[in-house]
């Protein structure tokens, strides 16, 4: 069964990305607190994280409003689980907020490809007019 607060992470990524069945969070107690594991496909990273991990940060801050409400502290762990040879993640502490992928160890096709039709999703959504 999961806890309110995986539904919550569930049911706010399930609307961003474009392969809800895809996406995983998986929750665990840690010196930190409590650790939620967000696993999404690898082409919905991107829209996950977001121009300069703004989409990212949001969502901890979301969290951060939950664990006030629930007297508990949460960090959001965004997995890297593409084909490339190197695997990444990114972890939410409140004094860092790097969460944009480093590319320099990558050099596979499908994920430079996978990069590409990221960047070009991000830029046509900065061509509309809200």
């Amino acid at each position: 069964m999961n806890s309110i607060d995986q539904q919550f992470v569930e049911f706010i990524v399930k609307s961003l990305v474009s392969n809800p069945d895809a996406v995983i969070v998986e929750r665990r107690i840690d010196e930190k607190g409590v650790l939620l594991e967000l696993t999404v496909d690898p082409e919905d990273l991107g829209r996950v994280i977001g121009k300069r991990g703004a989409t990212a940060q949001s969502l901890r801050t979301l969290l951060r409003a939950l664990g006030t409400k629930n007297d508990a502290r949460y960090n959001l762990k965004i997995v890297d689980n593409g084909s490339g040879a190197t695997q990444a993640t990114y972890r939410s502490d409140d004094d860092t907020s790097d969460d944009a992928p480093s590319n320099d160890d990558r050099t596979d096709d499908s994920h430079s490809s996978v990069v590409s039709k990221t960047r070009q999703e991000l830029a046509d959504l900065d061509d509309l007019d809200v």
